[in-house]
């Protein structure tokens, strides 16, 4: 029977029965995710990087000191339940003026942080606000900073600041880290990986929305100890100033360097091919369709599934949220993975995970 035929109170309490999840990440990438998922579960916790400080985001943070909004307004619309009025009501920005720029969301959040006290309290009134399906968690309440170590020895602290110098300098990352080193995860973003079935990071930009909430203190310990499913969705372009070059197993080595081996048990790739004059005007901004080069992943113990998962609407190649949550849920599912064999050859196989 099709979703749609389905009686609402049926489908209400098979998602409030469904498998908890912890999506891991920030930016757009986790939204579109958290899109699609909370048509299959209630039981989903958003943990969201806190190292922005670019946009209105930065703008917010060095003038009130409030850790950046703008990734944690997106999750929190993506898994709303409030009317289309609200959700643009908050994702309404200033054409002109000193807000110009800013959105109303980021600016809600800011009062509730001056009106509660602490931001964790302000996102929580927000995910009760907007009726939030499961919660979205800052990943820590410490006011961190992103520096990265080039291949030439050089140091840049700042997420904007980074992604200018590699493009200025042509530039490889070697490692990210956060500045002041330490930085505490909130007890409920670990409860919330301990007890999830399913661990999902990204997609999302590999250096500035993945890896550091990998680097947060408590948070690598607990995915590895996790017996949960752990699935990396592969982004489906490579990212000017960010990971230019890079290959799908580039992407799992950097996982692995930033958060040991066992960070990740399957990684999930989109096998759609991009219309033409789309990957023209990528290729103006020096980004590519991501190569999936199966036997380094294979080599690093890492099981691959591929997916058609692309939207191409609005001229962008990004992830359809549904596809992908449907391709997410049917992985946990039927544990069921394409797996490189050496031969040039998929088969498909039922897997034992631990």
């Amino acid at each position: 029977m099709l979703q749609n035929q389905v009686p609402h109170d049926l489908l209400r309490a098979a998602r409030a029965a469904g498998r908890k999840v912890a999506a891991i990440g920030g930016g757009t990438g986790l939204s579109t995710l958290l899109l699609g998922l909370k048509e299959y579960t209630d039981n989903i916790t958003a943990i969201v990087t806190v190292t922005d400080d670019g946009g209105g985001s930065g703008v917010l943070r060095d003038e009130y000191g409030m850790l950046p909004p703008g990734d944690i307004r997106n999750c929190l619309l993506a898994l709303a339940n409030t009317s289309d009025a609200m959700n643009e009501l908050l994702n309404y920005r200033f054409p002109e003026g000193s807000l110009k720029g800013q959105s109303f969301g980021n600016l809600f959040l800011l009062a509730l942080n001056g009106v509660c006290g602490s931001f964790r309290t302000a996102v929580a009134r927000m995910n009760d606000f907007l009726a939030v399906t499961g919660q979205v968690l800052p990943v820590t309440t410490s006011n961190v900073s992103l520096c990265a170590q080039f291949e030439d020895g050089s140091c840049v602290t700042g997420e904007t600041a980074i992604t200018k110098a590699k493009k200025q300098n042509n530039l490889v990352i070697q490692k990210v880290g956060l500045r002041p080193e330490g930085a505490k995860a909130l007890p409920e973003v670990i409860k919330a990986i301990d007890e999830a079935d399913l661990i999902i990071l990204g997609p999302g930009s590999l250096y500035t929305s993945i890896i550091p909430n990998l680097l947060v203190d408590g948070v690598s310990e607990a995915i590895r100890r996790s017996h949960g499913l752990k699935i990396y969705i592969l982004n489906i372009m490579t990212q000017d100033g960010e990971t230019e070059g890079y290959t799908a197993a580039d992407h799992l080595e950097a996982l692995q360097r930033h958060g040991r081996e066992g960070i990740v048990d399957l990684c999930l790739a989109n096998n759609a091919p991009i219309p033409h004059e789309l990957a023209a005007r990528y290729s103006e901004e020096d980004a590519e369709l991501l190569r999936v080069d199966r036997e380094r992943i294979a080599a690093l113990g890492i099981a691959l599934a591929e997916y058609p998962l692309l939207s191409a609407q609005g001229g962008y190649a990004r992830h359809d949220p549904a596809l992908l949550a449907q391709a997410v849920m049917e992985l946990y599912r039927e544990r069921t993975v394409r797996i490189y064999r050496g031969t040039q050859q998929y088969i498909t196989e039922e897997q034992e995970w631990k």
